[in-house]
Parts: C-alpha cells; structure tokens; sequence
C-alpha cells in the first residue's frame, strides 16, 4: 500500500506542472486523506497559492503602470518628451500619472527654450567679428581648440576648421605680432603689418584672454578684436577736434592782431603816433598768448619718457609752494618716491593752478582753501589736490581729462590731459571726484618707492 501511494505521489509530481494546481488537487486529497495534518498543510498551501496568483493578477496593471513610468522617465533622460502614459480612475495613481505629465510637459517647454538660446547664441557667436577660441587641456598638457567661431576660422586657419588643432601647431603659422602677444599672457594691443606693406597697411587687435575651469579641467578663452577701422574713425574725430580748437584759436589772435595792424598804419598815415604804443603792447599780448598755446601743443605731442629720481616729498612739494601757495601738513622726511621731478611739477602746478582758479571763481580766498594730502599706502602714494571751488558736474567728470576737452572760455583743455599724461607715465592714476562738502579733489596714485 506504502509504494503504490508512492508511486502515485510520485506521478503526481509529473503530472503537477502540466496539468495544474486545480487538476492536481484531487490526486493531493485523494492521497492525504486519511491524514488529517497532511491536509491542513495542504490546504494552507493551496490557500496562500491562491492568494498569491489572485494578488499578482490584482497588481498587475499597478506593475505595469510602474514599468511604464520608469520607461518615460528614462527617456527623459535621453531627451525624449514625446511619451506619455493614461490611467482610468480618479485615485492616488492617476494623481501621480497626472503630476508625472505635468513633469514632462514642463521639462519639454525648458528642452524646447534651451534650444531656441542655444541656437540664437551660436548664432550670435559665430557671426560676431569678435575672434574667439576656447582652448582645452587635452590632459598631456597640450593645449587644444575645443571651440571657434566664424571669425576665428577666417583670421587663424583661411575658414578652415579650428577643433582639435593643436594650439601651439597654429602659433607657427600666425604673424609673430600675435604670437609674442599671447606669449606674454593678459590683454594687450598690438598691431600686424603685411609682409612689404607701409603703416597704411598696419592693423591693429586687441587680445583679451580669460581662464576658467569647465567639468573640472582648465580652459582658456581668447577673444581677437580688430580695432583698426574704429581707431581709424577715432583718429579722424580727433583730428577734426584739433583742427576746430587750432583754428578758433588761431583766429582769436590773428584776427585782432590784423585788425591792429591796420589801424596802426592808418594812424601812421595821418601821422598820429600817440595810440602806436598801445596797439603794439596788444599785439605783442596776442602774439604771446599764441606763441604759449602752440608750444603747450608741442608739449603735449612731444612729452619725452621720465628721467626717474628719487626725491623727497617734504623738500618736493616745499619747492612747489614757493611758486604757488597751499596748505599742507609736512610730510614725513622718510617719504621718498622715484619720479621726473620737472614732469610732476608741471603736473601739480597744473592742478594747483586749476585749484586756484575754481576757489577764486567762487568766492574763496585760494590761498586758504587749497591743500594738498599725502597718505602712505600698501604698494601705493597717494597725493590729493583738493580745493573750495563748484565742483563739476557729472558730463565733465568724464571728460575732463581727456584732450582738447575744455570748460573755460580761453582753455585749450590740454592741462588735465597733460597731467594725466606725465602720471601714467609715472605707472600712476589719476581721478577726480567732488567733495561731500564742496569743491574738486584729484587724487594722484604712484608706486611705493
């Protein structure tokens, strides 16, 4: 009895897989059936079976929903916005199949503006006459062109492609004007002039180079500007200028002089020579005041490179205030700076004369109301001219130091310009600003003996 119930078990166990859990069952009980723990069991199993088949068949659809949101949020990360997923119900899952559409559109709205930027800056940057390169470290220290724009190609490689060249394989084929620019590092102007060709020919660039890190590596953006027509359009302004302020000059003398002349010889004529005396003192004024306006011209135009010496402050500016008075606290007598002692004379008298002249116009004794500062500070000397005058105004502030820009009805606006010009030279700084309480103060920036 014990092996044919064996036996049988045994068949069951074939037949189980194919002809099901429901066909097996009464092969089971048949078999159990004088058992009765045997048939708990069975039966508990059978129960949970059945659960378990009734629970996944349940769940399916939720399973599958799951699968289909992991698929369209893949995509997404691929940068596909085109799926999208329905589900029937009003429950917490249609909440989040809703959510995760608005998700989608959103991210396919920020997908489709990001393009249309991409696009519109590519456009802007291949198109404008600004050379650019971005140069990358390939990672064996050799810098490469990762990216070029229209203008870069022209300039550097006859319209060719720049991406990938080696950086250094491209410096041999530029002009050595551009090669020794981008040798020296930071910006700089520097000018080209074709093999055989005269200044006319020359053309000028600015070089302006930027470092940064982008994904973790160095990268490097040079930016190529050709100046040579704007410099062109400038200087033909400049000119313009001068020639406006040479020829109002010039007229203001000569016209009165040739009007002298002729009254002096009609005077001459009628033998009346009582008058001669002071039409010659007046053109001898004019003719002065000509002569001193042509020479500030020759001055400016001709300014020789500082003859550097070190001096002291304390006997520097005491010479200064014998010529032209000021206020000033004494200086320390171990404050010393290297610079051109007739250059910066003339520099200080100019603005100690300006100072002067802006007190006195506004009804300030100068002599009291100018003063000059001196003030010690790390890798710098700052001097500061100040005075009791109106101060100016904003448009002035911006112009006044540069040339041929003046406010005075006799300037030749070449005083500032002058100063500016023997400070920069000096490495210096100039600027000017109003007081809070009245009046201009212009302060002078050197380097720390």
């Amino acid at each position: 009895m014990l092996k044919t119930r064996s036996f049988t078990f045994r068949l069951f166990l074939r037949l189980l897989p194919v002809l099901g859990l429901a066909a097996a069952m009464p092969w089971l009980l048949a078999y159990w059936m004088d058992r009765g723990w045997l048939v708990a069991t069975a039966s508990t199993v059978l129960l949970l079976a059945l659960m378990w088949w009734t629970l996944r068949r349940a769940t399916a659809p939720i399973r599958s929903l799951l699968r289909a949101l992991a698929g369209i949020t893949s995509s997404y990360r691929d940068g596909e916005y085109n799926f999208g997923v329905h589900w029937r119900g009003n429950d917490e899952l249609a909440q989040l199949v809703k959510a995760h559409a608005e998700l989608g559109d959103v991210l396919r709205e920020q997908r489709q503006s990001l393009v249309q930027r991409e696009l519109l800056l590519d456009t802007m940057v291949q198109n404008t006459p600004v050379a650019m390169l971005l140069l990358a470290d390939g990672g064996d220290g050799v810098q490469r062109v990762a990216f070029s724009n229209l203008a870069a190609r022209k300039l550097l490689h006859g319209g060719w492609k720049l991406e990938g060249k080696r950086m250094h394989e491209l410096l041999e084929n530029m002009p050595v004007e551009l090669r020794n620019a981008i040798a020296r590092g930071g910006d700089s102007l520097f000018a080209v002039r074709e093999e055989g060709g005269d200044e006319d020919d020359e053309q000028v660039y600015h070089l302006s180079r930027r470092s940064f890190h982008l994904n973790g590596r160095p990268h490097e953006l040079l930016l190529l500007r050709l100046l040579t027509a704007e410099l062109r359009r400038q200087e033909v302004q400049t000119w313009k200028k001068v020639i406006r302020v040479i020829s109002h000059e010039l007229n203001n003398s000569l016209a009165p002089i040739a009007s002298l002349a002729h009254s002096g010889a009609e005077l001459v004529r009628r033998g009346r020579n009582d008058r001669l005396e002071d039409i010659f003192a007046t053109v001898e004024e004019r003719a002065r005041h000509l002569e001193g306006f042509i020479r500030g011209y020759a001055r400016f135009a001709k300014l020789p490179q500082p003859q550097l010496q070190t001096i002291g402050w304390a006997a520097f500016l005491g010479g200064l205030q014998q010529q032209i008075p000021f206020r000033m606290a004494p200086p320390a007598e171990d404050l010393h700076s290297r610079i051109d002692p007739a250059q910066f004379s003339q520099a200080l008298l100019n603005l100690l004369k300006n100072a002067h002249e802006a007190s006195a116009d506004n009804g300030i004794d100068a002599d009291d109301a100018v003063e000059v500062r001196l003030a010690r500070l790390p890798h710098w000397l700052r001097i500061e001219v100040l005075d009791r005058g109106s101060g100016m105004n904003e448009a002035v502030l911006q112009n006044a130091l540069m040339p041929f820009y003046s406010t005075k009805r006799n300037g030749t606006g070449l005083g500032l310009a002058l100063t500016r010009e023997i400070v920069e030279a000096h490495d210096g700084r100039i600027s000017l600003q109003n007081r809070n309480d009245g009046g201009l103060c212009v302060t002078i920036l050197l380097p720390a003996a």
